[in-house]
């Protein structure tokens, strides 16, 4: 009888929500999750800049190639804006650039309806943006000047929380590549002022929240929690699959559907464990992500 050999044991895959600190860029945190977890093959689902706070979703193994696929919308910030200065980073880290009066707490709040909803907005030039296949920041940081072209976003809400002094903390609900240090900067110009934003914190990335969420130091081989790679498709429909239909999956063959919905995550009856990632033709299931191999013969 045959036995695998060691390097084609599969390794483990999931999903794991960090609450990234200041200070620490998103690779820096996904670093710290290779070797908490053990494996090299770690992906996270949109970024959080170094001076930000809040919830980064990480995913593993095989779960990495569910990440197109991930439901991460609405995104909810907590922000604090500052005005009567604009900065070449739009935020707390870069040299100020333009000075302005600072404006009425009534103005501001006359100005968020023209801030929300579908917007056109042009994405700081220190930001991850390609311009000609270079980095945005690249070109900044060495001194070019760049304006990059206005983008579509979506502002679904504001809440204003409260006022200190020349600041205002506001929590944003928007959907996904909007630039809440962006919105900071067209606020501030909206009301005849300047603004940046001087402090940032993700509460939450679609189904998942920060409150889900492992601190830093909690990212050791000893303490880490993460979560099943079923749990990566929170909210998708899920069809149970016995142990003929889980083997037509696994070779990437349709099955019947039998629950609604236009994708949905697959999963066996017996086990628990997702099978697949799939999405409706007609009245059958494609499988688009197979998360296991195909058993291969004992």
């Amino acid at each position: 009888m045959g036995t695998r050999r060691d390097a084609d044991v599969e390794p483990p895959d999931g999903l794991l929500l960090v609450d990234k600190p200041a200070g620490m860029t998103s690779h820096d945190v996904v670093l710290r999750a290779r070797r908490a977890l053990g494996t090299a093959r770690v992906g996270h689902a949109g970024t959080l800049d170094p001076f930000a706070t809040g919830l980064l979703v990480l995913l593993y193994g095989r779960a990495t190639r569910l990440l197109p696929h991930l439901a991460g919308e609405p995104k909810v910030y907590d922000a604090t804006i500052r005005f009567g200065a604009e900065t070449e980073t739009e935020d707390l880290l870069g040299t100020v650039t333009r000075e302005a009066p600072l404006p009425e707490r009534a103005a501001v709040e006359a100005a968020l309806p023209a801030l929300t909803g579908d917007l056109q907005q042009v994405p700081p030039a220190y930001s991850a943006k390609r311009v000609d296949g270079e980095r945005a920041y690249a070109r900044a940081r060495a001194g070019e000047s760049v304006t990059l072209a206005p983008v579509p976003v979506r502002v679904h809400g504001w809440t204003l929380l409260g006022w200190h002094g020349d600041t205002c903390d506001v929590r944003v609900t928007c959907g996904g590549g909007t630039y809440v240090r962006s919105l900071a900067r067209d606020l501030g110009r909206a009301v005849g002022s300047a603004a940046h934003l001087v402090a940032l914190r993700r509460l939450a990335s679609g189904p998942f929240s920060v409150e889900m969420a492992q601190p830093l130091e909690a990212l050791t081989p000893a303490t880490v929690r993460p979560l099943a790679a079923l749990e990566a498709l929170a909210g998708l429909p899920r069809e149970a699959l016995d142990p003929e239909r889980v083997a037509r999956v696994v070779r990437g063959i349709d099955v019947a559907a039998h629950v609604g919905g236009t994708e949905a995550a697959l999963v066996d009856e017996r086990t628990g464990v997702l099978v697949a990632y799939a999405v409706r033709r007609g009245d059958r299931w494609q499988p688009r992500v197979v998360m296991h191999r195909v058993p291969e013969p004992a």
